[in-house]
């Protein structure tokens, strides 16, 4: 499947406007793209901004977007890496189709244009130390001092390369650097590292090499060796891109992409490093990589975001120049309103309190129509069975209630919601004074909830058929950080603000019978508690699991408005 970006009257961002010039002026035949992940974890949310983008205006502009792992660092990848991420950009919505690579396809070519470089004059074998290096490559106010082997002839420098290649040398002995400029404004343009000793076995070449160029060596020349004409990617690789053209223009490549940066998405109340993300994993601070706290794209498809609702996120938070912090409430909404439009409704009852209608005849029961969703009646209806004793959810009685709560306590009526109108005439408590049971009468003639002589009843609450309900584990999730920057003070770690109550486990909770055949990919409204779906991992016919999407309304906004 391929997701069209859908046409909108929107102004077009920098990006496309580039784009749609280019087109103008026929400088490509084909617009063509790629998304460049390393197989080093798994995607998260930040990586979504780029996957749409990407995709979307090679499929705007009938062109073709390429999904090329950049594996030139075999000890931080793994072929479980690259089957995850391959996963979670067609959960996403996206087909690479054919135009499916690697970096380390091209290990052999990027090796011959590193020998052309020596015979150029452009490249050359150092010997000096990492802490050597950087003490050579100088600061803001001082140039950089040139190595003592910049000046070795080609022919050293082709052997020495060929012996780094043959494993002749061990690892961090010597690296293959770029001859440009030691006094250049720009650190990256100081002699940069083109390739490195790693004696580590690669996911895909195993054994065959132990020299692995570095990532902007690669980068440029595999977008050259794929005919990409616009190369986008985000503001950090802003001060790499000299060096993505001066090794295109040296090298005189016949195909010279253009590369374009943008600005990250940053999400607050969360961390995107991969590194920080891998830490968490590690130090079972979560469940794993697709924990539902975790705004990985795996999290977010286990915890039941839709794709359709990240595009949208992604499309409205639109592409800019400048760094930008977005709200976290805004990632929620985007999924408040895909769900709230396409999610049915159901009852289901977190935190059950125990209702006995004492004037309904025992062993008896009915089954009353419910409407699947109250705004669109092709969603049609479902029966719910309705029996004398039911659950309702604890919160929805109060002794002792002020007039203004409008919900259940004793002498007080209320409507079931598709039901009845209900009066608690009596309550049971146990032993230590905690309410356990509600004794209540019913109006038989009020059936759907209405009154049969017009009186109003303000109060209407959700419940379920105890007989017949099925019993549940719910997990309610919330944001994994208290913090709003989690990682800005560099002084404090990140997991000091680790959200404790950001996972609840309620372990009996009562849901309409109609769930028993859910399915992972489904999403309820259980009505007045929110959104939720089957766990895809934990659930099972013999104990359902479900997790809580979202609330239905933003709580963390009436939090920050209250400080």
């Amino acid at each position: 499947m391929n997701t069209e970006t859908p046409k909108t009257d929107k102004p077009l961002d920098f990006i496309r406007q580039i784009i749609a010039e280019d087109i103008a002026t026929k400088k490509h035949e084909e617009i063509t793209t790629r998304f460049p992940p390393e197989p080093n974890g798994f995607l998260h949310i930040g990586h979504a901004k780029s996957i749409c983008l990407n995709f979307g205006v090679a499929a705007e502009n009938n062109g073709t977007c390429h999904l090329r792992f950049d594996d030139t660092n075999p000890d931080k990848e793994s072929t479980e890496y690259v089957e995850a991420i391959k996963r979670d950009v067609h959960w996403l919505g996206y087909d690479w189709g054919e135009h499916l690579y690697y970096a380390s396809d091209y290990f052999t070519q990027l090796y011959n244009f590193a020998v052309k470089l020596i015979e150029m004059g452009k490249a050359y074998v150092c010997h000096l130390s990492g802490e050597e290096m950087r003490t050579y490559r100088g600061n803001l106010t001082e140039p950089g001092k040139k190595s003592p082997y910049r000046d070795r002839s080609i022919a050293e420098n082709l052997q020495l390369f060929e012996q780094m290649r043959n494993g002749e040398f061990d690892e961090g002995t010597c690296v293959l650097r770029a001859k440009i400029d030691m006094a250049s404004p720009n650190f990256l343009m100081r002699d940069p590292v083109l390739y490195r000793i790693m004696k580590t076995s690669h996911h895909r070449t195993g054994d065959k090499w132990c020299i692995y160029p570095m990532y902007d060596f690669t980068h440029c020349l595999s977008d050259m060796l794929e005919n990409i004409t616009h190369s986008l990617c985000t503001l950090e690789f802003e001060n790499n891109r000299p060096l993505y053209d001066w090794v295109l223009d040296t090298l005189q490549t016949p195909c010279h992409p253009q590369q374009i940066e943008f600005a990250r998405l940053n999400i607050n109340y969360t961390v995107t490093s991969k590194r920080k993300l891998l830490e968490l994993v590690e130090d079972s601070l979560v469940s794993g990589w697709d924990d539902p706290r975790m705004l990985t794209l795996s999290g977010l498809r286990r915890r039941g975001y839709t794709p359709a609702s990240i595009r949208a996120f992604c499309e409205g938070i639109g592409v800019g120049k400048r760094e930008s912090w977005i709200d976290m409430g805004i990632l929620e909404n985007a999924i408040r309103d895909d769900l709230n439009t396409n999610a049915p409704r159901v009852l289901g009852v977190l935190d059950p309190l125990k209702v006995v209608i004492t004037n309904y005849p025992e062993d008896s029961t009915e089954t009353l129509e419910a409407l699947n969703h109250p705004q669109n009646n092709q969603m049609g209806k479902r029966m719910l069975p309705f029996s004398r004793e039911l659950f309702i959810e604890r919160s929805d009685f109060m002794e002792n209630a002020p007039k203004k709560f409008f919900r259940l306590s004793e002498g007080r009526e209320v409507r079931l919601r598709y039901a009845y109108l209900i009066t608690c005439a009596k309550v049971i408590k146990d032993e230590n004074g905690e309410v356990v049971e509600l004794h209540c009468t019913y109006d038989p003639e009020s059936r759907g909830g209405n009154a049969p002589d017009g009186r109003k009843v303000k109060g209407t609450i959700h419940w379920v058929s105890a007989a017949h309900s099925l019993q549940a584990e719910v997990r309610l999730y919330d944001r994994l950080f208290t913090e709003e920057f989690p990682d800005a003070d560099k002084e404090i770690p990140f997991k000091n603000f680790l959200n404790p109550d950001s996972l609840q486990v309620l372990t009996d909770c009562r849901l309409e019978p109609n769930l028993a055949n859910a399915s992972a990919s489904d999403r309820f409204q259980f009505e007045r508690q929110g959104y939720f779906c089957i766990d895809s991992e934990d659930s099972s016919a013999q104990h359902l699991v479900f997790n809580r999407i979202v609330t239905l309304r933003d709580s963390w906004a009436k939090l920050a408005g209250k400080k």
